[in-house]
């Protein structure tokens, strides 16, 4: 990464680029500009540049992008050669949501348990997939080397699981709780609600019909 630290407005665009080219390669567009991807993503051609030559460029003046090329450094670049292990604790809505999703399985993101603490649930399965009592969660991530941590549990649990994950070594903590938790491992809250204000503030601003 040419040695420099790479800023977290470039690392949230990076998914982006990745989706847009995927869309690029499945309509057999071999080469772009970075005016043409500027244009598709909404940004503008130097920001498209600046934040490809964060990772080395991968252009050629007069050609542009290869795009199964740059596809295929974006991905790596995004840690996607390889495979993660995930385990889920909360088997409500939003966990058996995540657990079917298959998005995840074709980018090598691999759920292998899930923990409650529902006595109806412990003991069963979810997409062939065992649910275990929370008690058992890092004895599972040691004897497994889970990668990732996702927390879809009630809110007041949530610090307290997020302790338990990094305690056993976990490499990433995906929150889905309301609320932020923190943790001495790469760390992800997602408030899922956000999003719907955003959208709530820009009706808003268009006014009353």
């Amino acid at each position: 990464m040419n040695g420099r630290k790479v800023s977290e407005a470039v690392v949230r665009r990076l998914p982006r680029y990745y989706r847009r080219l995927e869309l690029l390669k499945r309509k057999g567009v071999e080469r772009i500009s970075s005016s043409e991807l500027a244009q598709q993503m909404n940004l503008n051609p130097s920001q498209v540049r600046q934040d490809l030559n964060c990772f080395g460029g991968f252009g050629q003046q007069g050609y542009g992008y290869h795009v199964s090329t740059l596809f295929d450094e974006i991905a790596n670049i995004l840690g996607l050669t390889q495979q993660y292990k995930l385990v889920i604790v909360g088997a409500g809505n939003i966990g058996q949501a995540l657990v079917q999703y298959e998005g995840f399985r074709q980018q090598g993101f691999m759920v292998v348990a899930l923990f409650d603490v529902n006595e109806k649930i412990v003991g069963s399965e979810i997409a062939g997939l065992p649910v275990l009592h929370v008690d058992e969660l890092k004895q599972f991530i040691e004897e497994n080397n889970v990668d990732i941590g996702i927390i879809a549990a009630r809110r007041s649990a949530a610090q307290d699981i997020a302790d338990t994950m990094a305690d056993a070594g976990i490499r990433g903590i995906w929150n889905f709780v309301p609320t932020d938790v923190t943790a001495d491992v790469p760390l992800e809250n997602v408030h899922l609600s956000d999003s719907m204000l955003v959208l709530s503030y820009r009706l808003n601003e268009q006014g009353e019909k």
